[in-house]
């Protein structure tokens, strides 16, 4: 299956990013179909599309028009025979690994020989959630990123037995509907992106946890400092700006003293074993109680569309 060949599109998983991945396949033109396994999944999957078209046209980004082309292309279904019709299945489930195997080993028995088969795992290893795939080497990662409508990485994560058909396909796929991919070439846990945001994690706990700065100190280097410049380079050209041998110096006396943990703990484990998982649960680091988790995500997603406009970055083109 090549990239140009894909029409019918099964996104597997109401959720959050399944909602959104649907929605974006839907606008280049796809007819796309939006999997889960019970009704109130499905009901959910439709109020975040809705919720997130309310959010784009409010913002500019959407026209009413746009809106209902949109909702055109989109069907719900708890039928597993949807994936017998298709020519790509991007799965969005639970992040399990025993769920996701026993998904994909029956999905791809259902699914045509020449279907392409995608996990949006967040940092699973892509060989083996598919032990029990029927076909491996059409089988491989396509991680996106929240909230995917509006941000354009994906990651393009190889498997043991993906073909380089299959990820070539994939890549080019992702540049059809407007994102940036990128390739991961060694199927490593968390591959790129979250490896390097799990490092930025651990040492902004060790320095809440070291008394160096608050939450808001914290979040305020990030935006206003190295987010600023990360928006438009990365950390490795960042330093060739900066010079090498300046950030060499630093290293020799800082990379000693930072966070080295191998487990989470201290205020990140409290509030993780409290239940206090964030904007879902109404607290998290900061305080999201009553109205202000939806006022936090549509003020996060007026500021990452308005950085979607203003970003210098180049896509490149196709």
């Amino acid at each position: 299956m090549n990239a140009g060949d894909i029409r019918k599109i099964v996104v597997a998983g109401a959720g959050t990013m399944g909602a959104s991945m649907a929605q974006i396949f839907a606008k280049y033109g796809y007819d796309v179909t939006l999997y889960d396994i019970n009704e109130p999944a499905i009901q959910r999957g439709q109020n975040l599309v809705r919720v997130n078209q309310e959010s784009q046209i409010a913002s500019g980004d959407l026209t009413a028009q746009q809106s209902e082309e949109i909702v055109a292309h989109l069907r719900y279904t708890m039928d597993k025979t949807c994936f017998a019709y298709c020519d790509l299945v991007v799965e969005s489930i639970l992040e399990n690994l025993e769920i996701k195997q026993s998904f994909w080993e029956e999905a791809s028995r259902i699914a045509k020989p020449d279907c392409l088969l995608c996990t949006n795992t967040s940092g699973l290893s892509i060989t083996k959630i598919c032990e029990r795939v029927q076909g491996k080497e059409r089988f491989c990662g396509m991680h996106w990123f929240n909230p995917s409508h509006i941000v354009p990485l994906i990651e393009v994560i190889n498997g043991d037995d993906t073909a380089a058909e299959t990820a070539e396909a994939v890549y080019t796929f992702a540049k059809m509907i407007g994102k940036q991919p990128i390739y991961v070439k060694k199927d490593a846990l968390g591959f790129i992106a979250n490896r390097l945001q799990a490092a930025i994690l651990r040492e902004a706990l060790y320095i809440k946890e070291q008394g160096i700065g608050d939450f808001s100190d914290i979040d305020g280097a990030m935006k206003y400092g190295l987010g600023f410049r990360y928006a438009c380079l990365g950390p490795l050209e960042v330093v060739d700006q900066g010079g090498l041998d300046i950030h060499h110096h630093i290293a020799t006396y800082l990379w000693e003293d930072l966070a080295d943990d191998k487990y989470p703990s201290g205020v990140f484990e409290e509030l993780y074993q409290a239940g206090k998982y964030g904007v879902k649960s109404g607290a998290g680091f900061y305080d999201y109680s009553g109205d202000k988790a939806d006022a936090s995500i549509k003020k996060r997603d007026a500021m990452y569309l308005a950085m979607a406009r203003a970003n210098v970055t180049e896509i490149e083109p196709e």
